[in-house]
Protein backbone atom coordinates (compact mmCIF):
# COMPACT_ATOMS: atom_id res chain seq x y z
CA UNK A 1 0.00 0.00 0.00
CA UNK A 2 1.85 3.36 -0.77
CA UNK A 3 -0.14 6.18 1.18
CA UNK A 4 0.38 10.11 1.06
CA UNK A 5 -1.21 13.54 1.60
CA UNK A 6 -1.51 16.36 -1.03
CA UNK A 7 -4.32 18.88 -1.96
CA UNK A 8 -6.78 18.38 -4.35
CA UNK A 9 -7.06 20.21 -7.82
CA UNK A 10 -8.88 20.97 -10.79
CA UNK A 11 -8.27 20.53 -14.88
CA UNK A 12 -11.07 21.98 -17.08
CA UNK A 13 -9.92 20.06 -19.98
CA UNK A 14 -12.14 18.58 -22.73
CA UNK A 15 -13.72 16.32 -19.66
CA UNK A 16 -13.62 18.27 -16.47
CA UNK A 17 -11.99 16.58 -13.54
CA UNK A 18 -10.48 16.60 -10.13
CA UNK A 19 -7.02 15.28 -9.14
CA UNK A 20 -4.50 14.62 -6.50
CA UNK A 21 -0.89 14.03 -7.61
CA UNK A 22 1.03 11.60 -6.19
CA UNK A 23 4.58 13.05 -4.47
CA UNK A 24 7.88 12.30 -6.17
CA UNK A 25 8.90 9.81 -3.77
CA UNK A 26 5.97 7.78 -4.27
CA UNK A 27 5.86 7.73 -7.82
CA UNK A 28 9.20 6.48 -8.27
CA UNK A 29 7.99 3.51 -6.53
CA UNK A 30 5.05 3.40 -8.77
CA UNK A 31 7.04 3.97 -12.05
CA UNK A 32 9.50 0.98 -10.95
CA UNK A 33 6.33 -1.54 -11.16
CA UNK A 34 4.53 0.25 -13.81
CA UNK A 35 5.66 -2.20 -16.67
CA UNK A 36 4.39 -4.98 -14.64
CA UNK A 37 0.80 -3.72 -13.99
CA UNK A 38 0.23 -0.80 -16.47
CA UNK A 39 -2.53 -1.74 -18.71
CA UNK A 40 -1.55 0.39 -21.42
CA UNK A 41 -0.48 4.20 -21.73
CA UNK A 42 0.79 4.27 -18.31
CA UNK A 43 -1.98 3.50 -16.14
CA UNK A 44 -1.96 1.99 -13.17
CA UNK A 45 -5.16 -0.05 -11.82
CA UNK A 46 -5.90 0.68 -8.10
CA UNK A 47 -7.88 0.70 -5.59
CA UNK A 48 -7.94 3.93 -3.94
CA UNK A 49 -9.14 5.13 -0.50
CA UNK A 50 -9.83 8.83 1.37
CA UNK A 51 -11.40 8.49 4.63
CA UNK A 52 -14.16 5.64 4.44
CA UNK A 53 -14.49 5.85 0.64
CA UNK A 54 -12.93 3.09 -1.72
CA UNK A 55 -13.27 3.25 -4.99
CA UNK A 56 -11.52 1.48 -8.37
CA UNK A 57 -9.72 3.66 -10.41
CA UNK A 58 -6.60 4.39 -12.62
CA UNK A 59 -3.77 6.33 -11.67
CA UNK A 60 -2.69 8.82 -15.03
CA UNK A 61 0.87 9.32 -15.98
CA UNK A 62 1.49 13.21 -15.62
CA UNK A 63 4.81 15.14 -15.59
CA UNK A 64 6.73 12.68 -14.61
CA UNK A 65 4.31 11.39 -11.79
CA UNK A 66 1.07 9.80 -11.32
CA UNK A 67 -2.30 11.70 -10.80
CA UNK A 68 -5.44 10.34 -9.05
CA UNK A 69 -8.58 11.43 -10.54
CA UNK A 70 -11.44 12.02 -8.08
CA UNK A 71 -15.14 10.92 -8.91
CA UNK A 72 -17.80 13.47 -7.96
CA UNK A 73 -19.19 10.52 -5.57
CA UNK A 74 -15.65 10.25 -3.83
CA UNK A 75 -16.13 14.05 -3.31
CA UNK A 76 -19.18 13.97 -2.14
CA UNK A 77 -18.81 11.28 0.29
CA UNK A 78 -16.32 12.76 2.08
CA UNK A 79 -17.49 16.44 1.62
CA UNK A 80 -13.94 17.28 -0.25
CA UNK A 81 -13.36 20.65 -2.27
CA UNK A 82 -10.60 21.98 -4.31
CA UNK A 83 -6.92 23.15 -2.83
CA UNK A 84 -8.78 20.54 -0.10
CA UNK A 85 -5.41 18.44 1.25
CA UNK A 86 -6.08 14.48 1.39
CA UNK A 87 -4.81 11.76 2.54
CA UNK A 88 -5.18 8.65 -0.02
CA UNK A 89 -3.98 5.29 0.63
CA UNK A 90 -3.39 3.39 -3.01
CA UNK A 91 -3.57 -0.66 -3.49
CA UNK A 92 -2.56 -1.51 -6.85
CA UNK A 93 -5.13 -4.28 -8.90
CA UNK A 94 -4.72 -7.02 -10.16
Amino acid sequence: MIEFSNPIWYWRGPAPFFFVTVPAAQAEVLAAISEEVTYGWGMIPVFARIGGTEWKTSLFPKDGSYIVPLKDAVRSAENLSEGQQVTIQLTIRD
